[in-house]
């Protein structure tokens, strides 16, 4: 295969926009600041026709230079929610969506790598967003690499047929399978790129902090990443493959439903169907991508893995942020109670005996903030908390955070420190909007705001490079252990201990009766959402061996 015109051809080692990978050679684009960006590289084969729902296989070879100035057409997924502050729709769309982007610092040399991983509940996000960028991450002096993945029923059909025909016996995981697909790549060729291919941190915010957390657990990431760091992730129970467990049924049952749904009549008319059509329908009829327990990407649950002490021995910092429900409220609010006699008898009627604890907590003076509180505590406190407990565990320093910033354009929509609002802040993009998303609240650009950005900035990177988050002007850091330290991310940020007392120790006790019970799941049955909780096991549950309470 050659790629574009001539014009490219013998530039290979005489320019330095110009890199050579296994599969042939890119040319990127200069950017301010000497860093260059290389866009749209194919890390796999296009998963199309018959390798719909197949683990990725190399990308072909081409001859020539491949120009690497644009991004690659994003996974398919369904449009956003109107007026959803996160609503970004790709300027190009495609089954054929397997590519990766680097930006590469100035004389970048043994260069420590951060891999990005966007959210997007598995369903929607891309890495063209503008939020993602990565030149100033680069400027600091790492190379970054951002993907794409499968999203949707695409990247996470389970199904007996496609079980039957797989060597692994598995099904259900082809989003996961595409991003250690992309770190493999990363493996490979980052050093062409000036990187370091055995210092790689694996950062991720929402459904890709919950895939790097699945990719802890994973066999097949082993020894693929040495640190990572998990923004707004989530501890889920997923579906198992071939039984029904936590009140899921099992993936292969789903995927029958779906089919049935569908009109499909089997596997080869699944892989006949219009692609774009297939995950608007599939959207439709309400399918929930969600990982697989199969056995062979994924061993058993996640909490499993992290109790048993089986996942990645990495550093890590992990958070989430104060206001995180507050953009969410569709997805995780129920209708509130009107009165206070009302909320606390919908609380006594769902916790029980761990009513008390949940309204010291939660407390009928304002129900809408402790709805708000206690859906994010339930969901992303408790997620961050135990994974820092549990790297804790293993003699590994895990440092925690909690984003509290707030700024105008938030506090005017009610939408203080909302879920993924690190995020400009975090990849250097104050004073810029292009490429953002249409309705998401601008910061300020001043010096205040910059400040923090260049704080959260230094801590990522510095982490990145020596597993210690530091930043000139800003407070140490100091890892979670016995102290339960944390950092909260604010206007200055600050260092404290013992986040939200109480937070952890109730939501691990309503998580333990579940897993006991095995009745129930921990999505997004949480807080004034949530069924009933179980009564309390007759037999000892796991709540770690971390830190005293």
């Amino acid at each position: 295969m050659t790629v574009h015109t001539a014009d490219y051809h013998d530039r290979v080692g005489k320019d330095d926009a110009t890199v050579r990978t296994d599969r042939g050679a890119v040319a990127g684009a200069p950017l301010a600041g000497g860093v260059t960006a290389f866009r749209g590289i194919p890390y796999a084969a296009a998963p199309v026709g018959e390798l719909r729902w197949k683990p990725p296989l190399a990308a072909a070879a081409w001859q020539g230079v491949r120009s690497a100035v644009d991004f690659g057409p994003a996974c398919l997924q369904v449009r956003s929610a109107p007026g959803s502050i996160y609503a970004q729709e790709p300027a190009r769309m495609s089954e054929d969506c397997l590519f990766l982007n680097v930006w590469r610092p100035p004389g970048a040399s043994d260069a420590s790598v951060m891999v990005w991983l966007h959210g997007g509940a598995l369903r929607g996000g891309h890495p063209a967003s503008g939020l993602y960028e990565g030149s100033a991450f680069a400027r600091k002096g790492v190379v970054v690499v951002t993907l794409n993945y499968r999203l949707g029923v695409l990247g996470y059909l389970a199904h007996p047929r496609l079980t039957e025909e797989s060597a692994h016996a598995s099904s259900g995981n082809y989003g996961l399978l595409d991003q250690i697909a992309a770190l493999r790549w990363v493996r490979r060729n980052i050093a062409a790129f000036g990187g370091n291919p055995h210092d790689v941190t694996l950062f991720g915010e929402s459904a890709g902090a919950l895939s790097a957390i699945e990719l802890m657990t994973s066999p097949l990431a082993k020894g693929l990443f040495q640190k990572v760091i998990l923004q707004s992730g989530y501890l889920v129970s997923n579906p198992e493959l071939k039984r029904s467990r936590f009140g899921l049924p099992s993936a292969q049952a789903a995927g029958e439903w779906l089919a049935r749904e569908v009109g499909a009549a089997d596997l080869a008319a699944l892989r006949a169907m219009d692609a774009p059509s297939l995950v608007e329908r599939a959207m439709g009829v309400g399918f929930d991508p969600q990982a697989t327990i199969d056995g062979w990407v994924l061993p058993r649950q996640i909490v499993e893995c992290f109790d048993r002490g089986e996942q990645a021995a990495v550093p890590m910092i992990v958070g989430f942020n104060e206001g995180e429900i507050r953009s969410l409220r569709p997805v995780f609010l129920p209708p509130l109670p009107v009165s206070a006699v009302e909320y606390e008898s919908l609380v006594r009627s769902i916790y029980a005996d761990l009513a008390p604890a949940y309204l010291a907590r939660y407390p009928a003076t304002d129900i809408e903030e402790s709805a708000l509180a206690a859906a994010r505590d339930a969901f992303y406190g408790w997620s961050a908390e135990r994974l820092a407990r549990a790297q804790t565990r293993l003699g590994l320093p895990a440092y925690l955070y909690y984003f509290t910033h707030r700024y105008p354009a938030q506090e005017a929509l009610g939408l203080q420190a909302f879920h993924a609002s690190e995020l400009p802040y975090e990849f250097g993009r104050i004073g810029t909007t292009e490429g953002w998303p249409q309705l998401w609240p601008r910061p300020p650009d001043d010096a205040h705001e910059r400040a923090l950005s260049e704080s959260i900035m230094s801590y990522f990177t510095s982490f990145a490079r020596d597993g210690v988050p530091t930043a000139a002007g800003a407070p140490a850091w100091r890892a979670y252990r016995e102290e339960r330290a944390f950092m909260e991310l604010r206007a200055m940020p600050r260092s404290a201990n013992r986040l939200l007392p109480g937070m952890f120790e109730l939501h691990e006790e309503v998580i333990a009766r579940r897993r006991a019970a095995g009745t129930q799941h921990w999505y997004i049955n949480v807080g004034l959402a949530s069924p009933p909780v179980p009564p309390p096991a007759s037999l000892p549950t796991p709540h770690g061996n971390g830190p005293s309470s």
